[in-house]
């Protein structure tokens, strides 16, 4: 009894053989590549299904204060949204498709407060039995959360940290002249730099925040303990100073040896000549203020008259007896008349007060922002012959050498420092040495190239000869492959038998038994043919 499971076993056995002898066609080369490229399918396949079925997650928020992170972390486990937290804690990921919305829900519920509540915190708490000191505390920690909150959004600052003393109220709500001060540090992001203007802005947003308190009171810093000064004060960062300066002096001595060799290069040629100049400055600025007192009336040196009074005076005397005795004695009066009927008299006083305005200047003098400390200029010329230093004369030299000691008199004018002539000459130096020759160089590069070119021709004739000897044994191949292919048609072609020629059958049968015996196959061959033309 045949069972019907042993008839499934029998056809699968049959497919399986004629699948093997189907894949046994191939050669195995045929069947590596085959396999590899199902592999590869295969594991395109299952990369493509793994990308579209995991979570794409995108970041949302990031250099975030320890309690910001703590309300969005809750925010995200009470809305069963997935996300990932960084190590640091201060970055949150969210799928992809929900960073817009998770975004604006935190900034709907204000959880995002960059560490400061600001007058957040009066919202949620009663002013009920709350005494001055903690309304005073709480209004001073909601000032300093909003300037918090301001300083934050600027896009270099990751975080910032606001400490603010009022002034206490004086007796009889007068205030006292103390001024409020301030505190701020900084906490700047990684690549980030505040120019000065920054800087200023922040300063100002910090005054103007705060009732009496100017600028000179508030102290700024970043994370590294760096003083970012105003502007105002007369300051500037430490960092930005000192760039600043070193480009004060990299421009001068630029300048300074532009001109010299736009001065020498025009007589010598501005390939014989070499300079080079180094400076020192001093940087630092003085401020004196000067008040002077002129008249407008330069010729007679008067000034204005402004107001002008005059008064006078007379008396009129008719001649009384004067009184008193003349002479020397304890009751007399030593020189006094002792009668006179001499008639009347007369006196008259005069007054005049004029008052003269003159011209009161006030200056506020700044000195120049930098002196130049000290300078020395090194000047190599090529002498007119090669290989020969005293082709270059020395009247030459010293024409030279006194136009630069000019230029560095002129520029050390400021520094008020008397130099006499030999210290002025040996801050300039001339040189008379032979250049290396830019022509020479070219003749290098020129070598250099015809080197790489006579090799880069070399390869590309090896690579010619390579090629056409390549093309010649494939050429030869191909002719002994047709050739072979030619033998094997005409080994293929069935072989003939002239019988009408033939008289004798005893040839006929001869010959036949011949083929059979070397050649079988084409003997087979010709059986089958004459039994299908018959």
């Amino acid at each position: 009894m045949v069972r019907w499971g042993d008839g499934v076993n029998e056809n699968l056995l049959q497919y399986w053989e004629k699948v093997k002898q189907y894949w046994n066609r191939y050669s195995r080369t045929t069947k590596i590549t085959f396999i590899a490229t199902v592999a590869l399918l295969i594991l395109t396949a299952a990369i493509i299904s793994v990308n579209l079925s995991k979570t794409e997650y995108s970041l949302a928020f990031t250099e975030l204060q320890p309690s910001d992170a703590a309300a969005i972390k809750g925010y995200l486990d009470t809305a069963k949204i997935p996300y990932k937290l960084s190590a640091d804690g201060k970055s949150i990921e969210v799928p992809t498709n929900e960073v817009a919305n998770v975004k604006l829900g935190v900034e709907s519920q204000g959880l995002n407060k960059n560490g400061s509540l600001g007058f957040g915190a009066f919202s949620n708490s009663s002013s009920f039995g709350i005494t001055d000191n903690e309304f005073k505390v709480k209004y001073l920690n909601a000032i300093q959360g909003e300037l918090q909150q301001l300083i934050n959004s600027n896009q270099a600052i990751s975080g910032s940290k606001v400490l603010i003393s009022l002034p206490e109220d004086g007796p009889f709500l007068q205030q006292q002249e103390e001024k409020a001060t301030a505190s701020v540090v900084l906490q700047m992001k990684q690549g980030y730099t505040l120019d000065q203007g920054k800087i200023d802005t922040i300063y100002n947003l910090v005054s103007h925040s705060i009732k009496n308190l100017p600028v000179e009171n508030i102290t700024i810093s970043d994370q590294y303990g760096q003083s970012l000064v105003s502007s105002k004060s007369g300051g500037q960062s430490s960092s930005s100073l000192v760039t600043s300066q070193s480009d004060i002096n990299d421009k001068f001595q630029k300048d300074l040896q532009k001109n010299i060799m736009n001065m020498l290069g025009t007589m010598f040629g501005r390939d014989k000549v070499n300079v080079s100049v180094f400076s020192t400055m001093n940087f630092d600025q003085k401020k004196s203020k000067e008040q002077l007192v002129s008249a407008p009336n330069q010729v007679d040196q008067k000034g204005l008259e402004i107001s002008l009074q005059e008064a006078s005076e007379s008396y009129q005397n008719n001649g009384a007896d004067t009184g008193g005795v003349p002479g020397t004695g304890t009751t007399d009066v030593p020189g006094y008349p002792g009668s006179s009927n001499s008639g009347k008299s007369n006196t008259e006083k005069n007054s005049k007060t004029v008052n003269y305005e003159v011209n009161r200047i006030t200056n506020d003098i700044v000195a120049t922002p930098y002196v130049v400390k000290d300078l020395s200029i090194n000047v190599g010329i090529e002498p007119p012959v090669k290989d020969d230093p005293t082709s270059l004369t020395a009247e030459t030299k010293t024409a030279v050498q006194t136009a630069l000691v000019n230029i560095v008199r002129t520029a050390l004018a400021d520094n008020k420092v008397t130099y006499t002539d030999d210290e002025l000459q040996k801050k300039v130096t001339v040189l008379a040495h032979t250049f290396a020759r830019p022509a020479d160089t070219f003749a290098s590069k020129t070598t250099t190239y015809l080197t790489y070119a006579g090799l880069a021709l070399a390869a590309l004739a090896i690579g010619a000869i390579a090629g056409f000897a390549i093309r010649k044994r494939r050429k030869a191949a191909q002719q002994l492959m047709d050739q072979d292919l030619n033998i094997a048609a005409n080994k293929a072609e069935l072989p003939t038998i002239d019988i009408e020629n033939v008289t004798n059958d005893n040839q006929v049968r001869k010959q036949l038994e011949t083929l059979a015996k070397k050649r079988p196959e084409d003997f087979v061959n010709l059986l089958r043919t004459w039994l299908v033309d018959e």
